[in-house]
């Protein structure tokens, strides 16, 4: 897939675990576990707009495309 999730570094930066994040923006640690190893199909904006705001980043610094 030529989009990479690199949420796991921007939480290791945040010094925050997965399942902290994951209850801060209300969704399962199992779904967040399908995001973090690039195993989804999508994300809602509604999703992203909030581990965004949680971890006081950007889209960008989450999701990278590489062709």
């Amino acid at each position: 897939m030529p989009i990479n999730i690199n949420l796991d570094t921007v939480l290791e930066k945040r010094n925050m675990k997965s399942n902290e994040l994951a209850e801060i923006i209300g969704i399962t640690t199992a779904n967040l576990s399908i995001l973090k190893t690039g195993k989804a199909k999508a994300i809602r904006f509604s999703t992203l707009e909030a581990i965004c705001e949680a971890l006081d980043c950007q889209p960008g610094d989450i999701l990278e495309y590489q062709p």
